[in-house]
């Protein structure tokens, strides 16, 4: 091909068509028509000269002018309210519920591990004295003291906006970091399990579990079943980078990553409620068996979103990912 003669037969549908373009919204329904068969032309001359007389500077300005065309052509998708809701009622519980398999056995391991770690330390009074001062001790764990007036030393508005903060941004730490094989989201959930460990024993050899497990239950059935979602999801996401199974390992990594972001904006919404259960509940006056109670309510609220809302949209073909439209293409297309 002629390069020289193929730019001077076609360049002023080119300019005209980048004049169409600038002209945005202002173009009558016949130069749309224009347009699109402009671009649709284009986009031929493009492919021709890509094959066959390859030339960066006219590649370049034609790839520019292409790309233009096409975001004019099909413009650009808007999330509306309508999104929101799928996302509610279906991608979210649906992606959690396809990674139960992944969370479920996360909290029970982890729990075990908190267990254990409370009871060693309630067993053993030589590391009760590693951790603090006897002084220190009895101030942490006596009636009023500091794990008891920590729900109660700020206005509960504030100090549930700060506990929201804190345990979304460790959710979204777990997510995230999954992709660095797992072992971040393994040392952010050891350390969570360490320090309700540590709280669970040294109020234990006090003798005031129970008081302990009356603060923790009301918003930690729900906190920490939203951190061993994100822990569990994390781990299934690092896990996809070692074995994508019959995917492709970018097109795995892709699936399970968007699904990840977005159970990222969801968990902050559980967390969202825990932290006003923290905020408002926790320090409250209700008595133990009626803050313990909001608790459990609130935990089997989100266990029945998740196995059957999300149960009935992952059997409805939903995975949690964007909309088909809004993803990237796995295989080339033609333009």
């Amino acid at each position: 091909m002629d390069l020289d003669v193929f730019v001077t037969t076609h360049h002023t549908e080119w300019d005209r068509l980048d004049h169409l373009l600038r002209r945005g919204r202002r173009l009558t329904g016949a130069e749309a028509d224009e347009l699109v068969a402009l671009y649709q032309r284009t986009a031929t001359h493009l492919s021709l000269i890509q094959s066959s007389a390859p030339d960066p500077m006219l590649t370049a300005r034609l790839t520019q002018l292409v790309a233009r065309a096409r975001s004019t052509v099909t413009g650009a998708r808007r999330a509306s309210w309508r999104d929101a809701a799928r996302f509610l009622t279906a991608g979210f519980p649906a992606a959690m519920y396809r990674t139960r398999h992944w969370w479920v056995p996360t909290a029970l391991l982890s729990t075990a591990v908190a267990a254990l770690i409370g009871w060693w330390i309630a067993t053993h009074p030589e590391v009760q004295s590693a951790i603090a001062a006897p002084s220190e001790l009895r101030e942490m764990t006596r009636p009023g003291g500091q794990y008891e007036a920590y729900y109660s030393s700020h206005p509960a508005a504030s100090f549930a906006a700060q506990v929201w903060t804190n345990n979304a941004q460790a959710a979204a730490m777990c997510l995230v970091l999954g992709a660095f094989l797992c072992f971040p989201v393994i040392w952010i959930l050891f350390l969570n399990m360490l320090n309700l460990g540590v709280g669970m024993g040294l109020m234990s050899s006090a003798g005031r579990l129970d008081t302990f497990l009356g603060l923790v239950l009301p918003h930690g059935l729900l906190e920490l079943t939203a951190v061993f979602v994100a822990a569990g999801t994390g781990l299934r996401l690092g896990w996809t980078l070692i074995d994508p199974g019959p995917r492709p390992r970018r097109a795995a990594l892709a699936q399970e990553g968007r699904a990840a972001l977005g159970m990222a904006i969801g968990l902050a919404l559980v967390l969202f409620v825990s932290g006003v259960i923290e905020g408002f509940v926790t320090p409250s006056g209700l008595p133990t068996w009626g803050r313990v109670t909001i608790g459990i309510v609130a935990e089997l609220a989100f266990l029945l979103y998740v196995y059957v809302i999300g149960g009935r949209a992952a059997r409805g073909g939903e995975q949690g990912d964007v909309e088909l439209a809004d993803r990237s293409a796995e295989l080339p297309i033609a333009a």
